[in-house]
């Protein structure tokens, strides 16, 4: 099994490993276990992110950093921070505007959580092929 290939396995395994910390039958479901993480410490709640930084990994490893690599890095950036920002507004400030608070209790579907795993695996392999 060459480099490519083990990065990409190692990506799956982070995104599942992100999937189940993360499955919720809605929005607010999903940010109160995230918040359970940053209310004990930012860091740990940056940890429970660990596709990011097996993409900064894979980037550094083979220097590889195409326009691919960048995007996917861009996304997992403005994934965090805007899920540290939801987490702000609702479980610190607790200021949700009405429309906010419909959407954090929709129900998501199933497959809405591997989202993820259907999308930053075959980027990974695209960017360093």
């Amino acid at each position: 099994m060459n480099t490519i290939e083990t990065l990409v396995i190692i990506l799956i395994l982070a995104e599942l490993f992100e999937a189940m910390i993360q499955k919720s039958d809605t929005l607010l479901g999903v940010l109160k276990k995230l918040y359970a993480y940053y209310d004990k410490s930012i860091f740990l709640f940056f940890l429970v992110q660990p596709s990011f930084y097996i993409i900064l990994l894979a980037s550094l490893l083979t220097g590889v950093l195409n326009a691919t690599m960048v995007f996917m890095l861009a996304l997992k950036i403005f994934d965090m921070f805007y899920k540290m920002e939801l987490i702000k507004k609702v479980f610190i400030e607790k200021n949700v505007s009405e429309e906010l608070a419909q959407m954090l209790v929709w129900k998501i579907p199933t497959w809405f959580v591997l989202m993820g795993l259907a999308t930053y695996p075959p980027l990974l392999y695209y960017a360093l092929i």
